[in-house]
C-alpha cells in the first residue's frame, strides 16, 4: 500500500490548524448530532463558538432556543413554509432584541456550509448533505462529517476536492479508526476492522426476522438516534455504509476492512498492522466523544463524553458478522466496488425502503430485497472518475422511485 495520495481522513495531518476558540457552523442542529454538539459547545465557550445553524424545520421552537443559547448570526431551515413559524419562535425567544438573519430553502444549508467558519459540523442525516459538504470542501473549511451519505454516494466528487486531513470523522466508528491509525504509519496497516452492535435483532435467523415490527427495529440496545439511522442499524445497511465510507476515508481497499459484532459497543472500532499489533479505541456508548474530535482535532475537550471505570469488572464479547442473516454488508461492499452511481443507488433505494417499512407498506425483510433488486436492476454504472452531481441526482431520482414502486408492488402482493 502506498503512502501516496493522502487519505481523506489523516491524523498525521493537521488541515490549517488555529489556537483559540473556533466558529463553526453546525448543520442538522435539532437532531442527534446536533443537539450533542451544541450541548458540547455549551460546556466549551472557551474553544468554540457557533455562528450559525441549520435544520430541516420540523423542530422550529428548539432551533430558536439554540440561535438564542448560542447567540448566532444565522438561522437556515430547509422547509421554506416553516418560516413564519421560525420568526415567531425567534421572536418569542430574543424578546424585543435583534434577530439572526433567517435563510430558507433547499439550499440555505449549502450557503451556510460555505459561511465564514474554522469548521463546519455536518449533521445531516441522508445524501442532501452532499451540497453542503461539497461547498464546504470548497471554501476551504474543516469537515468535521458525520454525514456520511455524502461520502458515500458522492465519494469521487468529494475526493477531488478535499484537501489532505480536511476532514474529520464524526462516526464513532470512523473517529476510532481515525485515532488508531495515528499510532503506526499507513504501509503497516494490515486491516481495518469496523465494529457492530448487531442491533436489535443479533442472534435472529433471516426466517426469524421477517414477521419484526417498526417498534422492535427503533429499540436500539445501546444506541438513541434517530429513526432512519435505527432502522439501518437493525438492518445493518449502516455498517455497510460505513464500510464503504472506510475506504474512501482511509484509502483501504475493501477485502481489508472487516466487520466484527461487538453487543457492548465499547469498541468502536480496530486497526490490525501488519506486526500482528491490533489497536482499539474504547470509550462507553455516548457521541460527543466523536464529535469532540470532530470540532477539536488535533486538541482533544477534557471530559467530552464519559470514561469507563475500570474498578468495575465487565465482558466484552466478539461475534462473526452472520451474512446470511443481514446481507446488507456484503451488497453495500458489491456498490462500492462497482462505484460510480451505484452507492447513491443502493443509499436512496435503502431510504425510500426504511420510509416505507416504518410507514407499514413493506415488511422488514422487504427492505434488503427491494434495495437488492433496485441495484440489480441498475447494473454496472459509468466509472466513477468521471461522476458529476447531475450523475447523482439522476440515480437517485431513478432509485427512489424505482423502490416506491417495488414497495407497492409488494403491499398488494402480500394482501392478494
Amino acid at each position: 500500500m502506498s503512502d501516496s495520495p493522502a487519505p481523506l481522513a489523516d491524523p498525521h495531518i493537521t488541515f490549517d490548524p488555529v489556537e483559540g476558540r473556533r466558529d463553526v457552523v453546525v448543520l442538522g442542529s435539532t437532531g442527534s448530532i446536533g443537539t450533542q454538539a451544541i450541548d458540547l459547545v455549551l460546556r466549551n465557550p472557551d474553544r468554540f463558538r457557533v455562528t450559525a445553524l441549520s435544520a430541516a424545520g420540523g423542530r422550529v421552537e428548539l432551533l430558536a432556543e439554540q440561535a438564542r443559547r448560542l447567540r448566532v448570526r444565522t438561522v437556515a431551515v430547509a422547509r421554506e413554509d416553516t418560516v413564519p413559524a421560525l420568526r415567531a419562535a425567534l421572536a418569542a425567544q430574543y424578546a424585543g432584541e435583534p434577530l439572526p438573519e433567517i435563510l430558507a430553502g433547499p439550499d440555505a444549508a449549502t450557503e451556510l456550509a460555505a459561511s465564514p467558519c474554522h469548521t463546519v459540523l455536518n449533521g445531516i442525516t441522508g445524501s442532501i448533505g452532499l451540497a453542503p459538504t461539497l461547498a464546504a470542501l470548497t471554501a476551504g473549511r474543516t469537515l468535521a462529517l458525520a454525514n456520511k451519505e455524502s461520502l458515500i454516494v458522492g465519494g469521487p466528487l468529494v475526493k477531488a476536492i478535499a484537501k489532505p486531513g480536511q476532514i474529520i470523522p464524526v462516526d464513532s466508528e470512523h473517529a476510532a479508526l481515525f485515532q488508531a491509525l495515528a499510532a503506526g504509519k499507513r504501509a503497516d496497516v494490515r486491516k481495518l476492522v469496523v465494529t457492530a452492535s448487531g442491533g436489535p435483532f443479533r442472534g435472529r435467523t433471516r426466517s426469524e426476522l421477517a414477521d419484526v415490527t417498526p417498534s422492535d427495529a427503533l429499540a436500539h440496545p445501546t444506541w438513541a438516534m434517530g429513526p432512519v439511522i435505527t432502522v439501518n442499524s437493525a438492518t445493518l445497511v449502516n455498517k455497510g455504509l460505513e464500510v464503504i465510507e472506510a475506504h474512501l476515508l482511509y484509502d483501504i481497499p475493501f477485502e481489508r476492512i472487516e466487520v466484527v459484532v461487538h453487543p457492548q459497543s465499547y469498541v468502536h472500532s480496530m486497526v490490525e498492522f501488519t506486526d500482528g499489533s491490533t489497536l482499539a479505541q474504547a470509550t462507553p456508548p455516548d457521541m460527543r466523544g466523536p464529535i469532540a474530535l470532530g470540532l477539536g482535532w488535533p486538541e482533544r475537550v477534557p471530559d467530552a463524553a464519559p470514561a469507563f471505570d475500570w474498578t468495575k469488572a465487565s465482558t466484552w464479547e466478539f461475534y462473526p458478522l452472520d451474512n446470511e442473516a443481514f446481507p446488507s454488508v456484503g451488497l453495500a461492499r458489491h456498490v462500492g466496488e462497482l462505484g460510480g452511481t451505484a452507492p447513491a443507488v443502493f443509499n436512496a433505494a435503502n431510504e425510500e425502503c426504511v420510509d416505507a417499512f416504518l410507514a407499514g407498506r413493506l415488511p422488514f425483510s422487504g427492505i434488503m430485497e427491494t434495495v437488492t433488486e433496485v441495484v440489480t436492476e441498475h447494473g454496472t454504472p459509468a466509472a466513477g472518475t468521471s461522476l458529476t452531481v447531475s450523475d447523482v441526482l439522476e440515480a437517485e431520482t431513478w432509485a427512489r422511485a424505482r423502490a416506491r414502486e417495488l414497495a407497492v408492488k409488494a403491499t398488494a402482493e402480500a394482501r392478494a
